[in-house]
């Protein structure tokens, strides 16, 4: 049923479709014909008068769905439905793209489940989305090329300029808020004190993070290729709403003319569009970044590398310029990154499979396998038996009297 409503179109989930990132990225995917994307929104009024002034408000292959980020219920709520829309047919792309910046709030504004918004928005419920949509895009299901695509950001990576020079730096330190259950008056991920710069910063750390241990866990065993992902600056973007008005006018111009790391919104779509549907993205594990080409006002050094400035992410250079950025040690902070998955595990009730590996196909395997259970069960009840033995003649007294 599934199979034939789609007509062989791959089942693409972003997160976010109402604006920015998201939304160049979606009108990018239906110029293909080649994907139904679901756009998870809040607000599927605004959602409706934006894919209307776009031209896919009546498009077949595109269908809104209400998503509140803000509400672990809302994310169970949106997969239900979802698995009920798409039947049986798989679903190929999970695109972990919204968020919010709050950099000028003096206190926490908290989620219906009394979670700091940023923590929650940003990181945790796209990490219960994940994990409950990740039996429909194994191989078992039939998904060819799946992939789960977490849209990070240079200020969770502070090996470069953009991360690490720039106050607060992201910093999960030993995870102390979230080891206490991050609820209400709990707003930091390292339990410190609230600091809305660096709750934004630190959620992106932390979906990078588990992007790799995702990949670590489940990539062999389920086909998909987990990645994350930067696409510039987008110093236009409506992320920066929460910015003073003088800020939003100025920014973009110091990122475009002084820094080099402007990136337009369109040209952000297409890249995070380029790691959705390129064959080279099949690769799990990567952080992926773009280069923007040499042009004046990059400094000596961009010409001299032909504009490949690591991390740089700037305007122009195409799709061609596309590699697998190096990740900070936090980044890569393996035991750590095992901590914040059980801490956010615990937070979310998120239910994650069993991670198998490949098992030979040989029969004598499951022969063995099952002679070696009986053999098992029988050890058991022997050691059980045995235990149960009286060892003492005050043991067999003390029975005797009952």
């Amino acid at each position: 049923m599934g199979q034939q409503k789609f007509q062989g179109k791959k089942i693409c989930v972003v997160t976010g479709t109402s604006s920015g990132l998201g939304l160049k990225t979606t009108k990018a995917l239906l110029k293909t014909g080649f994907y139904h994307v679901i756009g998870a929104v809040r607000d599927m009024e605004k959602m409706a008068v934006v894919a209307e002034e776009e031209g896919f408000g009546s498009d077949e292959n595109f269908t809104p769905m209400q998503l509140d980020l803000a509400s672990f219920a809302s994310v169970r709520q949106f997969v239900d439905k979802l698995n009920e829309f798409k039947a049986d047919k798989p679903l190929d792309r999970l695109v972990c793209n919204a968020a919010v910046y709050q950099p000028s709030l003096n206190e926490a504004q908290w989620s219906e489940d009394g979670i700091e918004q940023q923590m929650q928005i940003n990181f945790l419920s796209h990490f219960l989305l994940t994990s409950l949509l990740l039996p429909e895009m194994t191989k078992e299901k039939g998904s060819v090329d799946p992939r789960v695509i977490m849209v990070g950001s240079v200020t969770g990576n502070d090996n470069t300029v953009g991360g690490g020079g720039v106050y607060p730096i992201a910093d999960l330190r030993d995870l102390e808020g979230l080891a206490e259950g991050a609820k209400a008056p709990i707003a930091m991920m390292d339990g410190r004190n609230f600091n809305g710069a660096k709750a934004y910063k630190d959620s992106k750390l932390a979906i990078m993070m588990t992007t790799n241990l995702l990949h670590d866990k489940y990539a062999k065993s389920t086909g998909i290729a987990f990645s994350s992902m930067y696409p510039g600056c987008i110093a236009a973007s409506p992320l920066f709403r929460e910015k003073k008005p003088w800020f939003r006018k100025l920014f973009p111009v110091f990122m475009r003319y002084i820094t080099g790391g402007y990136v337009g919104e369109e040209e952000a779509g297409q890249r995070l569009f380029q790691v959705i549907t390129d064959p080279r993205c099949t690769r799990s594990g990567v952080y992926w970044s773009w280069n923007g080409g040499p042009r004046e006002g990059r400094g000596v050094e961009a010409v001299k590398n032909g504009g490949k400035i690591v991390g740089a992410g700037g305007e122009g250079g195409g799709w061609d310029t596309i590699f697998e950025n190096e990740q900070s040690d936090k980044v890569r902070d393996t035991e750590k990154a095992q901590l914040l998955f059980k801490y956010a595990t615990q937070i979310t009730k998120a239910e994650w499979p069993l991670a198998k590996g490949a098992v030979s196909p040989c029969p004598t395997l499951r022969v063995i396998g099952a002679i070696t259970a009986i053999l098992d069960k029988q050890e058991e009840l022997q050691r059980k038996t045995k235990r149960a033995q009286p060892k003492t003649m005050g043991e067999v007294l003390e029975r005797l009297a009952f």
